[in-house]
């Protein structure tokens, strides 16, 4: 009987949980990922994460983490991480950004993902406002989760993707937290330092503003990316511009980007110290501490300056190599007249590609009316695997796309944007 009623009826979840959508690039990686164990040839350059066998993280930090494992590092560690990675990390902001804060500001986690959650809950109650660029990656599931509500900024290619002061203004007094990413995933754009000390400026008055019983504006800086800026792009960062905002940014940094090391799943946080212990609170609960051995192996590998110097201007020329291919191999498309555009690397793993054919019919008479129809023709046709930036909170109908270079290499550049040459030039315009 009781089998018959639980089949019968509705199994009911909380509205958080129902309403609730998984992330758009996992599932086209997956999809991408089943076709070529199915023998099909694609270059995949959806997911920004890392080909171990052409980026591996570095050797010390290896075999530190083998030595760990063989130590039996693997109790429980410290709830905000143990305090020799502290001193680490604290040692490496202070060394590359001229940071300088206390042990107890910061927090060590298992990635960016469970701090960046953790400060959104711990800043907004729900209903707050939490102001984000359109394109950017997951605030948009990060406002589901803590029950808040966004304000987007729909940013512009002109601005390289960047939100600007002009654009924030107009919402500030309503927001909590504006959330910025800096180099941002997904363009491999950055905020200029001007860009930043407006925004950073536009803070400091509103909280001016706001009495004492009000809820401040923060700053939720997410710079996971920092360390991979080419060129003559600089990061900078709000305290670094504006020390008087102490006090009101949250940092997200970590391994993960910075050295190749996504699956060691070591992240940290820094910033004011009421909110690092509440964040700590939240986060200890949870359970999504750093596993130690890893925690004790990155403790001591960021303290070895020369090869972590050594590692990071290998690993970078090795990113921008690739980058600086494909920008070439796109602008040459363009120079033929195909419906391609892209923006020049700055930073990080991405290149943020325009390619818009709809219009165009195929060589088998079919019409391309969508973006869907573009990404589906893309994949199908040229045999490569892009994100569309409606996985970032763009419109279904934006033409532009995430390219990330983690499992890439130097042929693979080159093949693909023949491959994508040869499918365009089968189209009818």
């Amino acid at each position: 009987m009781s089998e018959v009623m639980t089949a019968q009826r509705k199994l009911h979840v909380s509205k958080m949980a129902e309403n609730l959508i998984g992330s758009e690039i996992i599932k086209l990686a997956a999809e991408i990922t089943q076709r070529m164990k199915q023998g099909e040839k694609i270059y995949n350059m959806t997911i920004g994460d890392f080909d171990p066998k052409i980026f591996p993280i570095p050797k010390k930090l290896e075999e530190e983490i083998i030595h760990a494992y063989r130590n039996n590092e693997t109790n429980y560690p410290a709830a905000n991480g143990i305090e020799r990675l502290r001193i680490a990390a604290q040692h490496f902001i202070k060394k590359h950004q001229g940071l300088d804060y206390d042990l107890d500001e910061f927090l060590i986690a298992g990635g960016g993902r469970p701090l960046i959650y953790a400060t959104y809950i711990t800043l907004l109650d729900a209903g707050d406002k939490v102001i984000y660029p359109v394109p950017s990656w997951n605030n948009n599931h990060y406002v589901h989760l803590s029950h808040c509500e966004k304000i987007e900024i729909q940013t512009k290619p002109e601005n390289n993707f960047m939100p600007t002061a002009d654009e924030i203004a107009p919402h500030i007094k309503d927001a909590t937290l504006i959330a910025l990413c800096s180099p941002l995933n997904p363009t491999g754009t950055t905020l200029s330092k001007n860009s930043l000390q407006e925004i950073c400026d536009l803070v400091i008055t509103e909280n001016n503003r706001r009495s004492a019983d009000q809820k401040p504006l923060y700053i939720l800086f997410d710079q996971l990316y920092w360390t991979l800026t080419f060129g003559e792009i600089k990061h900078c960062d709000p305290v670094s511009l504006r020390p008087e905002l102490k006090d009101y940014v949250i940092y997200i940094d970590g391994l993960s980007k910075a050295f190749s090391a996504t699956g060691i799943r070591v992240g940290w946080s820094f910033g004011p110290k009421q909110i690092i212990d509440k964040m700590k609170s939240i986060l200890s609960h949870i359970g999504a501490w750093s596993p130690k051995p890893e925690q004790v192996a990155a403790a001591k590998y960021l303290m070895m300056d020369d090869e972590v110097n050594s590692f990071l201007s290998d690993y970078k020329n090795k990113i921008q190599q690739r980058l600086d291919s494909f920008y070439a191999g796109f602008k040459m498309l363009q120079q033929k007249n195909y419906p391609v555009e892209c923006i020049a690397p700055q930073a990080a793993i991405y290149l943020t590609l325009k390619i818009d054919f709809r219009g165009a019919t195929t060589a088998e008479g079919n019409k391309i009316n969508t973006m869907q129809d573009v990404s589906d023709y893309i994949l199908d046709e040229a045999k490569i695997g892009l994100v569309p930036f409606y996985a970032f909170g763009s419109s279904k109908e934006s033409p532009w796309f995430r390219l990330s270079i983690g499992t890439c290499s130097m042929d693979d550049v080159k093949n693909s944007i023949e491959s994508l040459e040869r499918a365009l030039n089968k189209l009818k315009f």
